[in-house]
């Protein structure tokens, strides 16, 4: 009979209560009610959860007819990512919130995402290829691989930092979520050349794929809003 990992639901609630935390101590004030704040994270947190699953549950057509799909474990941060952003869109409409939120959530998610990462490295998954570096670890193969786990939570925890310097001195506001966002698609593109994922297109994995996707659509948001601020600030002066 398998043994429970209890380690890897203890990490993702400490990852959760560490972006609550950092939130918390760097928010920084907007004229918005506890109710519009409350829907604001249950926009990210369903559209996160909603997003990050579809990928599993269309893999399989029988268990997503019978519903099953949807209480396995599968889950993907690379869709889940952009179903939270789109999550805190569609609550901001809803409830005629006409402010830019994301700043406020980039170091947080962050934050949140590198503890997290953990949590696979516990559970050894999410592994990378073979490799004969002195830092290789041995998960349930035996192999030396990859820890492509601890590298993204240096890129996650490193970013965190440098977001927030950048959000204290005032750069590019409004859009740094965006940065963040973009950032992370590149950095994903290019670990998954030492990640052993299936070729579905094009020489490239899916994950690569969903990559390709979030720089073109967050670049795009960024451009957009880049200009649409720059043209705000002009008309102010």
């Amino acid at each position: 009979m398998p043994t429970w990992n209890w380690t890897y639901p203890l990490i993702v609630a400490a990852a959760l209560a560490a972006g609550l935390l950092v939130n918390h101590f760097t928010q920084q004030p907007l004229p918005l009610s506890r109710r519009q704040k409350l829907g604001l994270s249950l926009g990210a947190f369903c559209g996160a959860m909603l997003a990050a699953k579809l990928p599993y549950v269309f893999l399989d057509w029988e268990r997503f007819r019978s519903g099953a799909a949807w209480f396995d474990n599968g889950k993907t941060i690379t869709v889940g990512l952009i179903g939270g952003y789109f999550g805190v869109e569609y609550a901001k409409h809803l409830m005629g919130i006409p402010y830019k939120t994301g700043d406020g959530f980039a170091v947080p998610v962050a934050v949140s995402l590198g503890i997290g990462r953990l949590a696979c490295l516990s559970a050894g998954c999410c592994f990378g290829t073979p490799t004969d570096l002195p830092w290789g670890m041995r998960f349930h193969d035996g192999f030396l691989r990859h820890p492509t786990q601890l590298y993204e939570v240096l890129f996650h925890l490193t970013l965190a930092v440098g977001m927030w310097q950048m959000r204290a001195q005032r750069m590019l506001p409004g859009n740094l979520i965006k940065f963040y966002l973009v950032s992370y698609y590149a950095y994903r593109f290019l670990t998954e050349f030492i990640r052993p994922e299936p070729i579905v297109l094009f020489g490239l994995t899916f994950y690569q794929l969903v990559s390709l996707f979030g720089i073109v659509l967050f670049g795009t948001l960024w451009y957009r809003d880049h200009k649409q601020i720059a043209a705000l600030l002009a008309h102010e002066k």
